[in-house]
C-alpha cells in the first residue's frame, strides 16, 4: 500500500485542505492520503495553535466516511518540533510493508533544502506537489516529483481564525461539522 502523507497544522482544517487531498487521491496511484497533524511545525509560531488533539478531532470529523483519507496523530508521540524525516523513519519502522510519499505545495517544496536531512528524504521518498500560484518549481533537488494542478482556493487557516475572532461567518470555508464543533467549543475566540 502506498500512503501519501499530507503534513500540516490544520489549524483548523478547511475545505481547501480537503479539496487538495481528494484531488491527489483521485488523480494519482496513492492508495490513501493521511492528514498528519503536526503538534509543532519547526517553521511556524506555535502560540496560535489549538491543542493538537482538538485539531486531530476536527480533521477526523471533516473526513468521516472517506475510506481513502485518514487523520494521523503519529507526530504526537515524537519529540517536538516535528521533523518530516523523523516521522517517516518512525512510520517505516511501524509499517515496513507500506510505501510512503510526501504531499505538499510548491511553496513548501521551494524550502526543501532547509529541512532536516532533506537529502535522505529526496533519496528515499517520492513527492506529490500541488502547484501554488507564484511558486513555480524551478529546482527539483533531484527528487522524484509528481506535480499536480489541484484546484486551489484562496483560503487560509490564519484568515479563518481571524474571522472567528471578528465574529464573522466561516460557513463554506470549513465543513458544517467542523464549523459546528468550533462554535460549540468556542475555539479560536
Amino acid at each position: 500500500m502506498t500512503i501519501g502523507l499530507y503534513f500540516g497544522s490544520f489549524n483548523p482544517v478547511h475545505v481547501g485542505h480537503l479539496i487538495i487531498a481528494n484531488h491527489i487521491i483521485s488523480n494519482t496511484k496513492l492508495d490513501q492520503v493521511w492528514f498528519v497533524v503536526s503538534p509543532q511545525n519547526p517553521f511556524k509560531n506555535s502560540n496560535s495553535l489549538l491543542n493538537e488533539y482538538h485539531r486531530l478531532h476536527l480533521v477526523n470529523i471533516a473526513i468521516d466516511g472517506e475510506n481513502k483519507l485518514r487523520a494521523s496523530n503519529v507526530e504526537f508521540k515524537l519529540p517536538k518540533p516535528s521533523y518530516t524525516i523523523d516521522t517517516l523513519t518512525y512510520l517505516h519502522e511501524k509499517h515496513p510493508d507500506y510505501k510512503f510519499a510526501i504531499v505538499m505545495g510548491s511553496d513548501g517544496f521551494q524550502n526543501l533544502d532547509k529541512w532536516k536531512n532533506y537529502q535522505t528524504l529526496i533519496k528515499n521518498y517520492s513527492f506529490y506537489i500541488y502547484k501554488r500560484p507564484g511558486f513555480e518549481i524551478t529546482e527539483s533537488f533531484g527528487a522524484n516529483i509528481t506535480t499536480l494542478d489541484a484546484p486551489l482556493l484562496d483560503i487560509s487557516s490564519t484568515r479563518i481564525r481571524q474571522m472567528i475572532k471578528d465574529r464573522k461567518s466561516i460557513r463554506y470555508l470549513v465543513t458544517d461539522v467542523v464549523k459546528e464543533e468550533i462554535e460549540r467549543n468556542g475555539y479560536y475566540k
